[in-house]
């Protein structure tokens, strides 16, 4: 059967005024739920960088032992043309043997200079990684008083939110799907969710701008659904609000 558009613009505040119920609820929580999500993906982060920062020392203390065993093998060496040295039998040989020890010379100091930038890096690193692994410890102790905060105030409204939406789907089945998705497009339009708004002082009690006295008369006819010019929200009269404050106690 064919609703009225009375029985159209009651359905609608009616869905309203649960959601608007639901949206308080929810406001209680207010920004516990993201605040949760946001220490989730903080210490998510904090444990990459400590990973990666373990990495980055387990690679610079490899980096040491090859570059202190490349000094064990250029002093080795260095021994090695030391006594070949006293076995020569010209110049030229003496000289070739002396550029290879030179060589091996420069190539421990290049060694030493390494080790000690790769300790500096060390000590670097590992200064990071202990102020890294203080933050993820404060991050974890905020985010489980967060949790027990968020969990607290979610089991006293968790109870009262379900019973309010398994009414918001029983009300929607009494509006018809073209003005459900008028009605759900409003509503995601506006900060507060209001679609539905009524008469509150002559004005919208959305936008707050006056509502022509004969425009009035018109919503408060019940006739046919008029939007408010200025936000596009739906209209109801005082009435109907009152009508569904009595049967239904929104």
């Amino acid at each position: 059967m064919e609703q009225t558009v009375e029985q159209k613009l009651k359905a609608l505040w009616l869905l309203q005024a649960i959601h608007t119920k639901v949206d308080k609820i929810r406001q209680i929580r207010g920004e516990l739920p993201i605040e949760v999500a946001d220490l989730e993906d903080e210490i998510a982060g904090l444990e990459t960088r400590i990973e990666k920062i373990r990495t980055d020392l387990d690679e610079l203390e490899d980096s040491i032992v090859k570059r202190k065993n490349m000094i064990k093998d250029a002093q080795l060496a260095i021994k090695k043309y030391e006594s070949q040295l006293n076995e020569v039998k010209n110049n030229r040989e003496y000289d070739a043997i002396s550029k290879e020890i030179e060589i091996q010379g420069l190539e421990i100091q290049v060694c030493e200079k390494r080790i000690k930038e790769f300790e500096f890096e060390i000590r670097n690193k590992t200064e990071n990684y202990d102020t890294t692994v203080s933050n993820l410890e404060y991050s974890k102790g905020e985010l489980e008083g967060k949790k027990k905060e968020l969990e607290t105030i979610t089991s006293e409204t968790q109870k009262d939110e379900d019973d309010l939406l398994a009414k918001a789907e029983k009300a929607e089945a009494n509006i018809d799907e073209r003005l459900n998705k008028v009605y759900y497009r409003l509503r995601n339009s506006f900060k507060n969710g209001l679609a539905v708004v009524s008469i509150d002082r002559d004005s919208c009690s959305g936008c707050h701008n006056k509502i022509p006295a004969q425009l009035q008369s018109e919503i408060r006819q019940r006739k046919k659904i008029i939007i408010c010019e200025h936000c596009g929200r739906v209209l109801v009269d005082e009435g109907v609000v009152l009508e569904i404050e009595q049967d239904y106690g929104f």
